[in-house]
């Protein structure tokens, strides 16, 4: 069972700020969160964040497989080495070796 990002979205903005709801993009993209890649991307978005905050962030992040299997894809399409993917995801080239263990016959 994973979380209904959706929902929780929605709920914040309805709290916290209210004005975002009214914009039609805001709306459309968060009816689109279905990995855990969107929901970040739409975090990063929405909400301005530091330096420090973003570094501290990064810790916990957690990825579905969907996400991991897309990473993973768009490396090998497109050729790019393990070191950067780990700096363009900002993942570290541990994870994804782990990831590709994991993924290994979804992969192929």
């Amino acid at each position: 069972m994973k979380p209904n990002y959706t929902k929780i979205y929605h709920d914040l903005l309805l709290e916290e700020y209210p004005e975002k709801l009214k914009d039609v993009k805001v709306r459309e993209l968060l009816q689109k969160l279905n990995t855990s890649d969107e929901v970040i991307k739409f975090n990063e978005k929405l909400f301005e964040q530091s330096k420090e905050s973003l570094e501290n962030n990064q810790k916990l992040r957690t990825y579905d497989k969907e996400t991991m299997l897309k990473i993973l894809m768009y490396q090998k399409e497109h050729g790019f080495s393990s070191s950067y993917i780990s700096k363009k995801y900002k993942i570290s080239r541990t994870t994804l070796t782990k990831w590709k263990r994991i993924c290994e016959e979804d992969l192929q």
